[in-house]
């Protein structure tokens, strides 16, 4: 057995294989936190997003815009805090010393991109190495990457049945924890979310499925998110529910009554996206959020549990 994910030491978290933290999560039932963060953007004061998210409480880190086959993490390595100057660490040892700055699983997101999805928007080209695909899959699991999740930033166009094409290639490459959904709709003219692409993305092996949170898609509801967790969970897999329409930086309240009414409807993970600061907003966000979800007690224990465990 192992350690409920928001009770663990960096050394107990950074041994589990994918199935292991997935049981983790599980056993935290409903508490854990998961914070998004852009990599490529300028950070504070010469530290990595990762590292501002994991201060202030954050159970996961989920890595957005990194290129995996030329990774980029700016404020990872001295004298490495622009694009001017960063280089790429193609030796996998990039997210190696991430994972021991931050003591969290780390994850990556990967875009399964639709050539011929039915656009609502201009369509936003994103390097390879940002797509999924076999080769950014394989290439996540050799640099040691905790968790995937298969989902589409604004414009990309991501469909849900491309997603769960790549479902099935990750089980195939990875061996961590594979995540699968839309927060929105990437800019493409279908549902973002729907019990028939819940269970296609479960049928292809999904580990977690990927929700918006209620409150933050129109017209997506309490019901029909409990339907889905419901279903989700008959079926052994975990739900995680996400703020991706720059909700995340609406203030305190707005997070906490998010909070409590995807807790109710029994998601495992609740995500905060990147759009508070345009990088992440912790102050605002993560706490709140994570306070509403669990308490002061176990709040403040993840933010002051030092790495070194």
């Amino acid at each position: 057995m192992v350690k409920r994910l928001i009770s663990a030491d960096t050394s107990d978290v950074l041994a589990m294989n994918g199935q292991e933290l997935k049981q983790s999560i599980k056993a935290s039932e409903g508490r854990v936190v998961m914070s998004e963060n852009v990599v490529v953007h300028e950070p504070l004061d010469g530290i990595t997003t990762s590292e501002i998210a994991a201060a202030f409480g954050a159970d996961m880190i989920l890595l957005n815009a990194l290129d995996v086959l030329k990774p980029i993490i700016l404020g990872l390595y001295p004298g490495e805090e622009t694009m001017a100057t960063a280089q790429p660490h193609t030796d996998g040892e990039s997210i190696h010393r991430l994972q021991k700055l931050v003591g969290r699983p780390i994850g990556v997101n990967l875009e399964p991109v639709d050539p011929d999805a039915d656009m609502a928007e201009d369509r936003l080209v994103i390097p390879e190495g940002r797509m999924a695909s076999a080769k950014t899959l394989a290439e996540a699991e050799r640099l040691g990457l905790n968790f995937v999740v298969l989902t589409g930033n604004p414009g990309t166009g991501v469909t849900n049945a491309q997603i769960a094409k790549n479902v099935a290639v990750a089980k195939e490459v990875f061996s961590g924890l594979i995540v699968a959904g839309k927060m929105h709709g990437a800019g493409v003219n279908e549902p973002v979310v729907s019990e028939e692409s819940v269970r296609m993305f479960i049928d292809a092996g999904a580990d977690v499925v990927l929700v918006p949170a209620v409150g933050t898609v129109p017209g997506f509801d309490d019901g029909e998110l409990k339907a889905i967790v419901d279903y989700a969970h008959a079926h052994g897999a975990l739900v995680l529910s996400t703020i991706g329409t720059s909700q995340e930086g609406s203030g305190p309240s707005y997070m906490e009554s998010v909070a409590i009414r995807n807790k109710i409807a029994g998601v495992d993970i609740q995500h905060v996206g990147d759009a508070g600061w345009g990088i992440t907003s912790p102050i605002d966000t993560i706490y709140p959020l994570s306070r509403a979800i669990r308490g002061e007690r176990h709040t403040v224990a993840r933010m002051a549990r030092s790495i070194n465990r």
